[in-house]
């Protein structure tokens, strides 16, 4: 997919394997967009599944993440089911819960820091240990998971100094 739309790809849609998403800043522009992109797929003959379509929208659930006008915010079905998750008692659920709110990890200030003493448990030949601190950090993440902030689509002000990283440019793609 990323070929056929390669010309569209950073500036006005995302791909993602099957995944298209279209975006715009005004009605206007989305029409003009929406219509290119749907020419050139119906010039290299791929179909659009219409009941999973949603067009001109201002809000929209892609990759487990909510995304609107305003920024990204974490999906509240994913939140829940943090938020609902049973203390563990293997390392196997240690191990599930970490993956879980992990991919959350970015709303989560200093997510790694407070992870750690559950990190500790999911270690190889660690065994498992659940006490005060690993119970402190699990209940401190559901917390801060239900309260995730929403991250702003706020554009660089060139005027000003700033810094990125090649990580952060590689991950931004994709």
């Amino acid at each position: 997919m990323n070929h056929v739309l390669c010309a569209f790809i950073g500036r006005f849609v995302v791909v993602y394997f099957d995944d298209i998403l279209v975006y715009s800043k005004n009605l206007d522009d989305h029409k003009v967009h929406l219509k290119s992109v749907l020419d050139v797929l119906r010039k290299e003959k791929l179909f659009a599944n219409m009941k999973k379509c949603t067009f001109c929208t201002d809000k929209l659930v892609f990759l487990g993440f909510v995304v609107c006008a305003q920024g990204i915010q974490v999906d509240e079905e994913k939140v829940r089911a943090i938020q609902e998750w049973p203390s563990p008692t293997s390392v196997g659920n240690v191990r599930s819960f970490h993956e879980l709110a992990s991919f959350y990890r970015r709303f989560v200030k200093d997510f790694s820091s407070i992870a750690a003493p559950l990190t500790e448990v999911i270690k190889k030949n660690v065994g498992f240990r659940w006490g005060e601190e690993q119970e402190k950090a699990f209940q401190l993440i559901k917390d801060k998971s239900t309260n995730a902030p929403l991250l702003s689509l706020s554009a660089p002000h060139f005027g000003s100094p700033f810094q990125t990283t090649i990580l952060e440019m590689i991950q931004a793609t994709t």
